[in-house]
């Protein structure tokens, strides 16, 4: 055999050899690599995946803090309207809401006992008459005119101006 031949098989069997440990490496690196890009794949898909479901839950967190709000605004619109309602029934216990009550056709027959829903004073209002009652006795009973001095008297008309003039200003507001 000829020494060139010898060295090409020496060569050769050393290429083999080295292919034979090197080989298992090389697959275990490529392997580790797979497995490390699919790893981050899954990485990037899981994130990707709570990044969606946390969008979602902070749309529907937004939608029920709306509804709540429009919950709460319903509720203290109930709690305006009960409000107004314990209003209008403390206006009808104490007599100053009759003319909403008392038709128009039977005032006549109301007029005496109704909670004072005539116009003594014809400005067209009947709220600074019922005020001026709530404040003062009756003032146009000859008994307590008759019985006042002047004094007193004078102070009466000056609570009834005063009075009729503070109503007639809210009316203008």
């Amino acid at each position: 055999m000829s020494t060139g031949l010898i060295v090409a098989i020496v060569v050769v069997v050393l290429i083999l050899i080295a292919l034979a440990v090197l080989l298992p490496r090389m697959r275990a690196n490529s392997a580790q690599r797979k497995a490390q890009q699919e790893l981050e794949s899954r990485r990037e898909r899981a994130a990707e995946q709570h990044r969606s479901e946390a969008s979602n839950r902070e749309a529907a967190a937004d939608e029920a803090e709306q509804r709540a709000r429009m919950a709460q605004a319903a509720a203290e619109k109930e709690r305006a309207e009960a409000n107004l309602q314990n209003q209008r029934a403390t206006m009808h216990d104490r007599g100053l809401a009759d003319e909403e009550i008392v038709d128009d056709d039977e005032r006549d027959r109301f007029a005496g006992v109704s909670g004072g829903t005539t116009d003594r004073d014809g400005d067209g209002h009947t709220a600074d008459d019922r005020a001026r009652d709530a404040v003062t006795p009756d003032r146009d009973t000859d008994d307590s005119a008759a019985a006042r001095s002047e004094y007193e008297q004078g102070r009466v008309d000056e609570r009834h101006e005063r009075i009729t003039d503070d109503v007639r200003e809210s009316d203008l507001r």
